[in-house]
């Protein structure tokens, strides 16, 4: 049976880091069997403009990745996304604050999207918004590094449901 919901992936503008959360698992699900591989990946901010463009950095560093977000535009985040959320990944402690605080009811399933990683893994992930390509990049890593582990956690996240 699938599971109910999406995946919300939270950062600041919704133009660089919750972007690229949300293409590289999106990459990640589409090689798994059922019901993973249906879950909808989708991306907010918490101050984000609804309609922007993806930070040009974002696209490259994905692209550079074999991943195309090009076509992704920011929004802002809603109640509804929350409430509708399977589980929701912030990229920063502030972002699952800020969310603490205007959700209501707030999620159950609130985590960093680096929060399984073992010590001494950095949990956060810092914005690399006006940065160079290189910082762009590192962002995406570490992403990466934690997509095995999450993909692992939404694995036991669906057979509870």
């Amino acid at each position: 049976m699938p599971a109910s919901g999406h995946i919300l992936i939270v950062c600041t503008g919704n133009i660089c880091r919750s972007p690229m959360g949300e293409g590289l698992l999106k990459h990640a699900l589409s090689g798994q069997p059922e019901p993973l591989k249906s879950i909808r990946v989708v991306s907010a901010g918490v101050a984000a403009r609804t309609g922007g463009a993806i930070s040009e950095n974002s696209v490259i560093a994905l692209k550079n990745a074999g991943i195309d977000i090009s076509g992704q535009r920011s929004q802002a985040l809603t109640q509804k996304l929350l409430d509708d959320a399977l589980v929701v990944f912030g990229m920063t402690e502030s972002h699952r604050a800020i969310i603490q605080l205007r959700a209501r009811p707030i999620p159950p399933q609130l985590y960093l999207f680096r929060e399984f990683l073992p010590p001494p893994a950095e949990r956060e992930i810092g914005d690399p918004y006006g940065g160079p390509l290189k910082l762009y990049e590192t962002c995406r890593d570490e992403m990466v590094e934690a997509i095995p582990i999450l993909i692992a956690f939404l694995k036991t996240l669906v057979h509870q449901k």
